[in-house]
């Protein structure tokens, strides 16, 4: 019988500060500025509380594993750690994958114990999201994940009409089925629209106006949404996106990224 291939190890984050190490009762204080985007609630339990610190430095996979060993109350922690360093900083197109599928599952876990935990919802739409653009989101929409993600959205904001990201998300998905449906078939078949996807977009910049990512994801809904017509406006929040002060990893990424694409242009 052969021994257990060891799982690989993660990527490091490769932006660590000092700056984003929340030590003591610093999480505390700091935590509303950290979660405007996801308005995720302080945590009462002192092991989530260091998995959101090992989260908030970059620390990815000891954050999801401290997340992960606190149980289902760190399940948040544990699933926004793995989310963030899919997204940005693993190179592998499977494992990428099957992180994202991990995610959505254990929110399903979440959803069931806790269905008003808002991040159970979203985070799942986020995980469905990102997998969705790996396998085609065609193929996703065909397959019926776009129901879901949308659905785990509109859960999200009903029970927090203020989650940024959220908003976020929904303005982008608008725009991809738009995008890939074509406006009335979108509009029809899937209710999206593009107006829809801007006033989503609207909606999360006044939420939170010092967000990179949110920047970001507007400023290429609209130039999906709307081409060259838009490219002026995408360019100006793509600096703004760049220009942004993180306070913790996930931010830290979000920066480097908007200065990568304008540095394409």
């Amino acid at each position: 019988m052969r021994p257990a291939t060891a799982k690989p190890a993660w990527a490091k984050f490769p932006h660590a500060d000092k700056a984003f190490i929340y030590a003591g009762a610093s999480l505390k204080k700091n935590w509303e500025r950290l979660h405007r985007g996801d308005q995720e609630p302080f945590p009462a339990d002192p092991a989530v509380q260091e998995a959101w610190r090992l989260y908030h430095q970059g620390e990815f996979q000891a954050a999801c594993e401290a997340g992960l060993a606190a149980g289902i109350d760190g399940y948040n922690a544990a699933n926004k750690a793995a989310m963030i360093y899919a997204t940005y900083l693993e190179g592998d197109e499977r494992r990428k994958l099957e992180t994202f599928q991990g995610i959505a599952a254990r929110c399903g876990e979440l959803q069931r114990a806790q269905p008003k935990n808002v991040n159970g919802h979203y985070f799942q739409a986020y995980a469905l999201g990102r997998y969705s653009q790996g396998i085609s989101v065609l193929k996703a929409l065909t397959d019926g994940l776009g129901g879901r993600i949308k659905s785990a959205l509109e859960a999200t904001l009903r029970l927090e009409p203020r989650h940024a990201e959220a908003h976020s998300a929904l303005g982008a998905y608008h725009a991809e089925v738009v995008d890939k449906m074509g406006a009335m078939v979108a509009r029809l078949t899937y209710g999206a629209s593009k107006e829809l996807a801007v006033k989503h977009f609207e909606t999360a910049l006044k939420l939170t106006p010092d967000s990179a990512i949110a920047c970001i994801e507007y400023a290429n809904a609209l130039v999906m949404l709307f081409g060259d017509k838009r490219m002026d406006d995408a360019i100006d929040l793509y600096e703004k996106a760049a220009a942004a002060t993180p306070v913790e990893a996930m931010e830290k990424l979000d920066v480097e990224l908007a200065k990568s694409e304008l540095e394409d242009e």
